[in-house]
């Protein structure tokens, strides 16, 4: 290369830095400014509801802590959206689209962009109308207005904001609760004595995430966690107390620490073969009040440290994608009435086997399909999916290994209720509650592939669309 063309080069270059003053650098690289409101509603029911989680009768005798729909909403002049967290089993359609139409009638928020999600306590009323138990009809109904409210009132409560993504690690405090036997099988929840038992089954995933926002003077509006971890620790199977468990002492915690007019949504990740207790001796507590507890104050713990390092957003993009998915139904064959034979000839059923028989018998769903929507959201560098049932932690890593999103939140029990359990498709036929057909599963085994796939697919147009 000639001397010239390095001369002009380095003038057109020089030209180039000067124009590119240190106020122009800094403009460019400005933390996105949004307007940002959050709220929450108590929605605790009457003492007497029964409580959902379980195969048997559990009845609120008295609160030990009350249960919140939390919203925040999200505006960045151009568009709009909302996430609620509500303390729940599970979230239907029958309740979260007439409370999305309401929240679009009065806010303008489109129903297609609100994302209402549970955090899964098992010491909160039954919402499921095929549960297991009764449900409170009038509460039900009521529920819609207080989801609804809770979203219209942050709308109302919006003021100038930042958004600021982080991340903790968390190992140590959850387990894969699936165990691997040498034949290939697999089991629930405890390592079985005598059994030839390899190990657990599958990962977890130990990384809590956090998007939070902050408004002009740096004080904390609201959290939203993500973190994979089945909360039925507080009360078990003998509970007769309602409660959030450990997410909302996980609030309670944060609260203390920057407020209580601060708001933090849990955001549940893919915990559907995950929960609290170490497959090692421990002179920890492992279930109960004392458990809960401790979780609730670790991963407030964890979220902090998130917090307290996570740096404001530039990307002011927000936008949403669903695609509704007609996924089959399992369809029984001969192997699984050959299996309820056999079961009814046991004596001294436990009650879960008495569910499976019971289930099965009336399953009404061979050769049918039904409509699963998956929904994904980009809120700056944070891209959420979103599925309706209880998913395995694979399935979560995997979206969020090919997702194009600078950091994804994969968030279960959202907007529906399709089945109970999705797993992924290497374990779905393996024996395991959460594996098993009808009591545990809903739909064919290869359905949380296709979630994944369009959860993956449209977090792929969000990042790469203009």
């Amino acid at each position: 290369m000639s001397l010239l063309k390095c001369t002009q080069k380095s003038t057109v270059l020089a030209l180039l830095l000067c124009l590119l003053t240190p106020a122009a650098l800094q403009a460019a690289d400005e933390p996105a400014l949004f307007q940002v409101g959050r709220a929450r509603e108590c929605i605790t029911p009457a003492l007497g509801a029964k409580l959902a989680g379980y195969f048997h009768d559990r009845e609120a005798k008295y609160v030990r802590d009350d249960l919140f729909a939390r919203a925040v909403v999200i505006d960045n002049g151009e568009a709009q959206l909302a996430l609620v967290s509500c303390d729940l089993i599970s979230m239907t359609a029958e309740v979260s689209v007439p409370a999305k139409e309401r929240v679009e009638k009065e806010t303008g928020i489109p129903a297609a962009n609100i994302l209402v999600c549970a955090t899964h306590t098992h010491t909160g009323p039954e919402l499921r109308p095929n549960g297991s138990v009764a449900r409170d009809e009038v509460w039900t109904k009521e529920l819609i207005d207080h989801i609804a409210n809770a979203v219209i009132h942050a709308h109302q409560s919006k003021v100038p904001a930042r958004l600021c993504v982080g991340q903790a690690d968390a190992s140590g405090y959850s387990f894969n609760r699936i165990f691997r036997r040498k034949d290939g099988s697999e089991v629930f929840g405890t390592w079985e004595k005598g059994a030839p038992i390899l190990g657990a089954a599958g990962p977890v995933d130990p990384v809590l995430q956090t998007l939070s926002a902050v408004d002009e003077s740096g004080k904390l509006l609201a959290v939203m966690v993500n973190f994979a971890m089945h909360p039925d620790v507080i009360g078990g199977g003998s509970a007769d107390f309602i409660s959030a468990d450990w997410p909302g002492l996980m609030g309670n915690a944060l609260s203390a620490v920057y407020g209580d007019d601060m708001v933090t949504l849990l955001l549940q990740g893919t915990c559907g073969d995950i929960n609290h207790r170490p497959h090692d001796k421990t002179f920890l507590p492992t279930s109960g009040p004392k458990k809960a507890e401790q979780l609730g104050r670790a991963l407030a713990g964890a979220a902090m440290v998130a917090l307290e390092r996570a740096e404001p957003m530039v990307d002011s993009h927000l936008a949403v994608m669903t695609k509704v998915l007609d996924l089959p139904y399992y369809t029984r064959d001969e192997s699984i009435f050959k299996e309820m034979e056999a079961l009814e000839k046991k004596e001294n059923l436990s009650y879960l086997e008495e569910a499976n028989i019971r289930r099965v018998r009336e399953w009404a769903n061979d050769g049918k399909s039904i409509a699963v929507p998956v929904q994904t959201m980009r809120i700056g560098d944070v891209g959420l999916a979103a599925f309706p049932a209880e998913i395995f932690v694979r399935l979560g890593l995997e979206v969020k290994e090919w997702s194009k999103a600078p950091h994804t939140f994969v968030v279960e029990l959202s907007n529906d209720r399709v089945s109970t359990y999705v797993p992924d498709t290497d374990h779905a036929d393996r024996g395991a509650y959460g594996q098993k057909p009808i009591l545990s599963r809903w739909l064919r085994s290869d359905a949380g592939r296709h979630m994944a796939d369009a959860a993956i697919d449209m977090l792929y147009d969000l990042y790469t669309a203009e």
